[in-house]
């Protein structure tokens, strides 16, 4: 029985989707009736860890490698964003609010988690594209790029983070793509399958999720 639960085959992977579908539409619904919004703004690191577990899960290749980048791109990305905070000269001047969940050093800790899931859809996304590595990490990296740019409007309406300046600096987003290239970089360069099919419909459900929240 938790051998057929924990199966990767064809029938979980509809399911699965169907899970990821349903809880982004609740999401949307939740945020948009004010009734419902402080509820499912406290529900999002649940469904952050949610979404990348079930996505993680459907890696077909789970080698050490796997895992090294997991943990690489989650230290990474987590305390990049420490020096961010902190120093105001990588990204701007910003500072998180209390929907991404528990903090160190100011900073929520699935922060860190956001960055290995968003680096590993956008980077087997990339490979649809090309085979070459450095052509797949520049698609990553503007993929990355592009979903800032939806998700920042949201992100400030329901305070994941707020920008000392009255505009998001433009630095933000070029140091958002140096790091996404980097770690779209050393994400080629590990050797484990990338064969996840569910990473790139999850691609399309998370810009369907900030589309949509940006609409209403």
């Amino acid at each position: 029985m938790l051998q057929q639960i924990l199966s990767t085959g064809r029938q979980n992977q509809r399911i699965a989707l169907a899970l990821l579908i349903a809880m982004h539409i609740a999401g949307v619904i939740g945020l948009y009736f004010e009734a419902s919004r402080a509820l499912f703004q406290m529900l999002t690191p649940f469904n952050l860890i949610m979404t990348a577990a079930i996505i993680f899960h459907f890696e077909e290749d789970k080698n050490l490698k796997y895992f090294v980048f997991i943990i690489f791109t989650f230290l990474f990305g987590f305390f990049i964003e420490v020096a961010g905070v902190k120093t105001g000269v990588i990204f701007g001047e910003y500072a998180y609010g209390p929907t991404l969940g528990l903090k160190l050093f100011d900073v929520p800790l699935l922060i860190g988690l956001n960055w290995a899931l968003l680096i590993y859809i956008t980077g087997i996304t990339s490979m649809r594209f090309s085979k070459n590595i450095w052509l797949q990490s520049f698609i990553g990296a503007t993929l990355m790029v592009v979903l800032d740019l939806i998700i920042e409007p949201v992100a400030i309406r329901f305070d994941f983070w707020q920008w000392v300046e009255s505009e998001i600096p433009l630095r933000n987003y070029l140091s958002w793509y140096l790091i996404s290239f980097f770690l779209h970089i050393v994400f080629q360069k590990l050797q484990f399958s990338k064969n996840n099919p569910l990473a790139f419909k999850l691609l399309i459900i998370e810009l369907a999720f900030f589309v949509s929240l940006n609409l209403i």
